[in-house]
């Protein structure tokens, strides 16, 4: 599994360890101070594997691998302590670059320093696995903190998280009906009619010279007539537009939970010195 520097596998990294990043602590075989610690190795889950430690005059400055299993941590002197690591140890190990990536090789031959049947002892491990098969579990003395040393507590509180959720309250459907209704209209309309008036001649009685029709039969004058006739139709045309839009309004409400929140009691017996620290607020704890 590749393994990343603290650092660029996550930036923020410092958030999580609170003041307790180890990054820069000293390192420490018993009583003596044997180095430093330069930086983290994580795995891609995030899990501390190992301590870049920098043995600094105590080896030549050489840098070194050292699994997390291995160490105890003593926040309160900012102190490593590293039981049993000897110089024998760094000089068997393989020189950390910071500019190269760790690869199984590399971590294979850490573990076989640090490993009861390594390079301590000058037996060979028994080994049943290959980098495709090989898990962290298989080294729990060296990947394991050891908590009778590193107790760790953890306090929950509960905390509102606000939401919204979009629910369909309704709908509205925009259709059309034709309603029908009688209208009557007024057109005036002229018809033509043929009157025939009859009237006694002024000069009745008279001799008069005939004309061309004089005592001919039939058909004398023609008159032709005419009359209106009303012309309706209906047209189409726009009464009114109508437009569909939504209008959103906004309110805010109001939402009220009873949140519960775990606190730490510390029953001592005797008279200890205990250094109760702060809590995640920055209060220091009664």
């Amino acid at each position: 599994m590749p393994l990343h520097k603290i650092r660029d596998f996550d930036p923020d990294y410092r958030q999580h360890f609170e003041d307790r990043d180890v990054i820069s602590y000293d390192l420490y075989s018993g009583s003596e101070r044997i180095g430093s610690v330069d930086d983290l190795l994580v795995d891609d889950s995030g899990k501390l594997r190992y301590l870049i430690a920098n043995t600094g005059a105590w080896i030549f400055g050489k840098k070194v691998l050292l699994p997390i299993g291995r160490a105890r941590i003593d926040y309160s002197s900012r102190r490593i302590m590293v039981d049993g690591f000897t110089r024998a140890q760094v000089e068997a190990l393989p020189q950390y670059d910071g500019n190269l990536s760790v690869d199984y090789e590399h971590e294979e031959q850490v573990r076989n320093v640090y490993r009861p049947t390594g390079a301590a002892t000058g037996k060979a491990p028994a080994i049943d696995y290959d980098r495709d098969t090989y898990a962290y579990d298989r080294d729990p003395s060296l990947y394991n903190l050891d908590e009778t040393n590193h107790q760790n507590l953890r306090l929950y509180e509960e905390r509102l998280i606000a939401n919204k959720t979009r629910t369909k309250t309704g709908e509205v459907a925009v259709g059309k009906r034709v309603e029908t209704e009688t209208a009557s209209v007024s057109v005036p309309i002229e018809k033509e009619r043929i009157v025939i008036e009859r009237t006694s001649a002024t000069d009745a009685g008279r001799t008069a010279a005939p004309d061309a029709t004089a005592f001919q039969e039939g058909e004398v004058a023609r008159v032709e007539t005419y009359e209106e006739t009303p012309d309706v139709r209906k047209e189409a045309f726009v009464r009114e537009e109508v437009r569909v839009r939504k209008e959103v309004e906004q309110e805010t409400v109001q939402a009220e939970e009873t949140l519960r929140r775990e606190e730490l009691d510390i029953d001592t017996k005797g008279n200890p010195v205990i250094d109760k620290g702060t809590d995640s607020r920055g209060k220091r704890s009664k």
